[in-house]
């Protein structure tokens, strides 16, 4: 399956009535297997393309459509940067959720449950609630809920953001492991330029508002193992391209804040 995003533009009306442009003119595509990245300074839209690629919402121009899909319905599993758990379910009915909506029966609920939960390294705190949970296992479970319905795309908006950097660096690792296993095309957005080339097989490079696309970098690297000493020069290359390419905007940007 592939996914299409063809001319999107996308207005907003402000608070002073004023039409702002927030995207223009985007034209990108997500391959089967395909992890891109979306990068930018603050402002230029990332999260709201990735609400319209997972039809949260509607473009004022252009559209995504997807490939393959035999006329059916794609489904699609979304990982905000808030873990918007329920924080009167378990781990095991937070990932299970998607499943019941759907009304899935019990007994292939409880099978997938526990597989996504082993998954991601939650065995064990299936009964446990959010609150009794680290931040990293937090996003874990939001992980397993979001790969429990088999989505077509993987859409990750910042879920990493809010960790610590020795938990993100591991969640980065864990994510990588999850995709190895799963071969999920996936869709995700990042301020970070190191977890963009670590991650990411494309990296799309958006300009501060309206935001268009700059740049879109073929990341020529292993997806394991890219971090390691033999590939150091090669990733700092990439991650100063980018870099180079969003600095004056991330400036201008600061000087808005």
């Amino acid at each position: 399956m592939r996914i299409v995003v063809e001319n999107v533009d996308k207005k907003f009306v402000d608070n002073n009535k004023r039409e702002v442009t927030a995207l223009e003119n985007i034209n990108f595509t997500i391959n089967e297997e395909e992890i891109v990245v979306l990068v930018g300074p603050s402002g230029c839209g990332k999260s709201t393309l990735l609400n319209i690629v997972g039809g949260l919402l509607s473009p004022t121009n252009g559209q995504v459509y997807f490939e393959g899909t035999n006329d059916i319905e794609p489904n699609l599993g979304i990982v905000f940067q808030e873990i918007a758990l329920f924080p009167w379910r378990t781990v095991f009915e937070n990932v299970i959720y998607g499943l019941e909506e759907r009304g899935v029966p019990k007994k292939e609920r409880e099978e997938k449950g526990k597989y996504y939960i082993d998954m991601v390294g939650l065995t064990g705190f299936e009964n446990a609630y959010p609150k009794q949970l680290s931040g990293g296992m937090k996003q874990r479970a939001g992980i397993a809920r979001a790969l429990c319905i088999e989505p077509h795309l993987l859409l990750m908006d910042e879920p990493f953001s809010a960790l610590d950097a020795q938990t993100r660096t591991i969640m980065q690792e864990e994510l990588l492991t999850i995709w190895n296993r799963t071969r999920l095309s996936t869709l995700y957005v990042t301020h970070n330029i190191q977890e963009a080339v670590y991650l990411g097989d494309r990296v799309i490079v958006l300009s501060r508002h309206p935001g268009k696309i700059k740049s879109i970098i073929n990341i020529d690297l292993p997806k394991i193992g890219r971090d390691s000493e033999q590939y150091r020069d090669q990733f700092e290359k990439y991650a100063d391209e980018i870099w180079g390419l969003i600095r004056h905007d991330a400036q201008e940007a600061l000087k808005e804040a």
